[in-house]
């Protein structure tokens, strides 16, 4: 596909992005509008076939009416000298799959946010009946300030108008992140994009897929018969909460999974909104308070009180006790103040009766 220059007299292939055994993508410029755009170019033996041709056509309409901003924007799509292709906004950054492979392993404030935006515009395209039905890292594009968008909706459904003879990984996409149905041959639904995304969510808090082998047949095996290792056993840092929503989500039956992305999504924003308290004091080490023991022993339950009683008392702010047999001396001196003042009033009280009653 070197040769080609020009799509349609309008798409200017300017570099190379990528490539794959299904499609080559390129940097081009939209000679008409004038802005740069990402167009997708279909390997030949792909675009020579009548009825991927249609389900292509049919498929990438359907794509360029999701308007999400998380969602890759399709501009156009079009068969020119013999090769379909599709044209696509031009995101900056990176695919998901180049940040897992740079980065490992991913906190859980950093990978939670980026699979909530996978899942309002994979939720969006569910809302409007479309399953993605590739969900991968590879798919996902993430922009320097951290916006994710999803891509290539459409594509793996129109591959499934291949005959089965001629399928291969390539079209089925990449088998470490298909679900158990997708595995067995069965139709995708919106819980079987559920699935990828929950495998994404695996790997990018455990820095390694739940599921590997050498072929896509014993993948296919592992994803339908057998249960992923419990994520804290390799990232102790992962909550018992969030493990019990990621195992959820990794169910090997549709129906025992969340339903949708947006489902998916809602529960991811709450669990960051409300963490559990486990979540928060799992990694400090545990608080020594007197808490009441089971069975205490002779020792700790009959032990007699401190002798420093107002050391014991000052924790809880109470004054120490006083001793009933105590006179407390400074108030019965200010009684008897008192009492000497009042008395010495009354001769004087009584000499000025008597005068008033003189004066009468």
């Amino acid at each position: 596909m070197s040769e080609i220059l020009l799509l349609n007299n309008r798409y200017q292939l300017q570099s190379q992005i990528g490539s794959g055994g299904m499609a080559v993508v390129y940097h081009a410029k939209d000679l008409m509008l004038e802005r740069p755009v990402a167009i997708k170019i279909l390997r030949a033996d792909y675009s020579q076939d009548p009825a991927f041709r249609e389900r292509f056509r049919q498929e990438a309409k359907a794509a360029a009416n999701l308007t999400h901003p998380n969602i890759v924007t399709v501009h156009d799509f079009g068969l020119d000298q013999q090769h379909l292709f599709i044209v696509m906004e031009q995101v900056p950054g990176y695919s998901l799959k180049d940040l897992i492979d740079k980065r490992g392993r991913f906190t859980t404030n950093q990978a939670i946010p980026l699979i909530v935006q996978a899942c309002a515009g994979i939720g969006y395209a569910h809302r409007a009946g479309l399953v993605h039905c590739d969900i991968k890292p590879h798919n996902m594009l993430v922009t320097p300030d951290q916006r994710l968008k999803v891509t290539d909706f459409g594509i793996a459904r129109a591959m499934a108008s291949i005959q089965p003879g001629e399928r291969s990984e390539v079209v089925w996409g990449s088998p470490q992140y298909f679900s158990p149905e997708q595995a067995a041959g069965s139709a995708p639904s919106p819980a079987s994009d559920v699935y990828g995304l929950g495998v994404i969510l695996y790997e990018l808090l455990t820095g390694q897929l739940p599921f590997e082998a050498q072929s896509s047949t014993e993948l296919a095996q592992l994803h339908r018969e057998v249960s992923p290792k419990p994520p804290r056993q390799i990232n102790p840092a992962i909550s018992p909460e969030l493990e019990r929503i990621l195992l959820k989500v990794l169910a090997k039956e549709p129906s025992a999974r969340y339903r949708t992305a947006d489902q998916l999504g809602r529960v991811l924003i709450t669990f960051t909104e409300n963490p559990p308290p486990t979540s928060q004091v799992r990694s400090q080490p545990p608080i020594r308070r007197s808490q009441p023991q089971p069975h205490p022993s002779p020792q700790t339950q009959y032990q007699p009180p401190p002798q420093n009683t107002s050391t014991a008392f000052a924790t809880k702010n109470t004054p120490p006790p006083q001793n009933s047999t105590q006179i407390d001396w400074i108030t019965t001196g200010l009684g008897l103040v008192a009492l000497l003042a009042v008395g010495g009033l009354a001769p004087f009280l009584l000499w000025v009766y008597y005068t008033i009653n003189r004066l009468q």
